[in-house]
């Protein structure tokens, strides 16, 4: 019979579970009984991954000589990397600063692990991506949540930092573009936010894997304004590698080693077929296949921005990144699980509750992804009406 008893740790009953999963389930569930369900709800783009990536990975394999690469990552793809920082920012990134890793995750994990001691805050706002508050608990420090609102483009400011500190705060962490809210951090607002930080002998961490999916606004990065940051990149969202689980972490000069270690602890070292593929992420043909596929997400935007606020949803500030509308739900609903589980029983459409994504206002809201062609995003919105008006 299977043990009830097994002792497991304290940090694991402080792991919500992820609720976009549970909706995930029962539309795999609906599909499997004959609906047609249009998904909203994870964060996936639905393009495949470039031909001239899927070429490099080809040609690689067909060598055999796939061994184990440096903790850091191949010297070549970091040498690359550093060539895309000069390239699209014009920043002087040495290459000896990049580390490359098992996706974005592992790159969080690895600055988490370096700089966070039991009973250490850090500082992040309210509404997030979930899994950033829980590696900082599955490395026993605490969340301290800035609520941020429409108002501040859901970013935490620069008086939020300086109210909330505390002795035992190790730093800020923030996103940009956002996940749930597709809004960006200003270059003036970063650069207060670092400043403050480290005035205070903190730490910042900036998540950036949405960068290059931005429209309207030029592509950005806290390097340009922090190059004492740690920055967490990743292949899966720009580049359309997802299933390669391959990301970046830049340090700051002199750290390199010290992450190396915990690096070939951890993981070895990222997976060396992905790091093959990834070389060729850079070229010009696949720049210009991502660079595509930023404007057909920029044109889904457009579509369903309008068409959500017509059916009574609210968005207090446009998404200018990634590929979510984070809606208030308010005048449509009274808590958004109820909402989400409606849409998906009733109308097939699958989106994500504001609950995932921290404790200000969450029931108000729910993420919608746009990472389906603008033929099912129209399909989507008229379903969501006839639920509406029903």
């Amino acid at each position: 019979m299977p043990r009830t008893d097994l002792p497991f740790s304290r940090r694991l009953h402080d792991i919500e579970p992820f609720h976009v999963m549970e909706l995930l389930r029962r539309s795999r569930e609906l599909e499997a009984a004959g609906r047609d369900i249009i998904h909203m709800e994870v964060g996936e783009p639905d393009f495949g991954t470039p031909e001239p990536i899927l070429e490099a990975a080809t040609r690689f394999l067909a060598t055999g000589n796939v061994h184990y690469t440096s903790g850091l990552g191949m010297p070549a793809l970091r040498e690359a990397i550093a060539r895309f920082y000069a390239d699209r920012f014009g920043l002087d990134i040495a290459p000896e600063r990049i580390v490359v890793t098992p996706g974005a995750s592992g790159a969080l994990m690895l600055a988490l692990a370096a700089l966070t001691d039991p009973g250490d805050v850090w500082l992040m706002p309210d509404p997030t991506y979930p899994s950033n508050r829980h590696l900082v608990r599955a490395f026993e420090g605490r969340v301290r949540a800035l609520p941020s609102d429409a108002a501040q483009a859901y970013q935490p400011t620069a008086a939020q930092v300086e109210s909330a500190w505390c002795d035992r705060t190790r730093g800020l962490m923030v996103a940009s573009p956002s996940n749930p809210t597709g809004t960006l951090i200003a270059p003036a607002t970063l650069r207060a936010l670092a400043d403050g930080v480290r005035r205070r002998g903190g730490t910042l961490i900036v998540d950036e894997i949405y960068q290059g999916l931005t429209y309207g606004v030029a592509a950005s990065t806290a390097l340009a304004e922090a190059d004492d940051a740690f920055v967490i990149n990743s292949f899966s969202k720009y580049f359309g590698m997802t299933g390669w689980r391959l990301g970046w972490l830049v340090v700051p000069d002199g750290f390199a080693r010290e992450i190396e270690r915990l690096a070939q602890h951890f993981f070895i070292a990222a997976s060396t077929v992905a790091q093959h593929a990834a070389l060729a992420a850079f070229s010009p043909a696949c720049m210009a296949v991502h660079e595509a596929r930023r404007a057909e997400f920029s044109a889904r935007r457009n579509v369903l921005l309008p068409a959500l606020e017509a059916l009574g949803f609210g968005v207090g500030t446009a998404p200018e990144g990634a590929f979510y509308i984070y809606a208030d739900i308010r005048s449509l609903a009274p808590d958004c699980e109820t909402l989400a589980h409606r849409l998906i029983e009733d109308a097939g459409v699958a989106a994500t509750p504001g609950i995932d994504f921290g404790e200000f206002r969450c029931r108000e809201h729910i993420r919608f992804a746009y990472t389906t062609g603008i033929d099912r995003l129209e399909a989507a919105v008229e379903r969501i009406a006839g639920v509406l008006r029903g």
